[in-house]
């Protein structure tokens, strides 16, 4: 059993390379046409429409709220946007779909977003490290390990957003969302 779990936890690292090794983007592009409408072209984001920048994230973690969009284990209360999302994905045929688009994504880039929330850098920075940057990562590069996103990239006005529906029980409260 040790063995067994020494080997799994030296593969895990390798998980977003399989991901990317098994999409891809040129049919991804086609798929995302869809996504583009409110996430941009160049997955961006768009904060007038409450969708977020997808162009910083791992294939591996967008084909994970891909499916738990697609499942009902995210989304939240109707007639909102991340309800809207659930749509969104079952219109993904299939599970390599929804690995063609992640990779696609992975090939967008774009700048920086703007600050859009004001607060204490200090203080925040104290808050992140006592309560976020053990999974997260000291420069929030994610964790895949441990199904932590990165947040460096991630809008502000996303982040906080986020926290609220978390600290509310809007997300992470679904008994299949084991990571969230």
């Amino acid at each position: 059993m040790r063995f067994t779990a020494s080997i799994w936890m030296a593969l895990l690292p390798l998980l977003p390379m399989a991901v990317q090794a098994d999409g891809d983007a040129e049919v991804g592009k086609r798929h995302y046409a869809t996504c583009a409408a409110c996430h941009g072209a160049a997955a961006e984001g768009n904060p007038a429409l409450q969708a977020p920048r997808l162009n910083h994230l791992k294939p591996v973690y967008i084909v994970a709220q891909l499916r738990n969009f697609r499942d009902g284990v995210r989304g939240g209360d109707a007639g909102t946007a991340a309800a809207q999302m659930a749509g969104m994905a079952a219109t993904l045929p299939d599970e390599q779909a929804m690995l063609d688009v992640a990779v696609y994504i992975a090939t967008l880039s774009g700048g920086p977003s703007p600050a859009t929330v004001e607060g204490d850098r200090e203080m925040g920075a104290d808050y992140y490290n006592q309560f976020c940057g053990a999974c997260h990562g000291p420069a929030a590069e994610g964790n895949v390990a441990l199904h932590s996103p990165r947040l460096a990239g991630t809008d502000d006005w996303y982040l906080l957003a986020q926290l609220h529906s978390f600290r509310e029980g809007r997300r992470g409260s679904h008994p299949a969302d084991r990571t969230g």
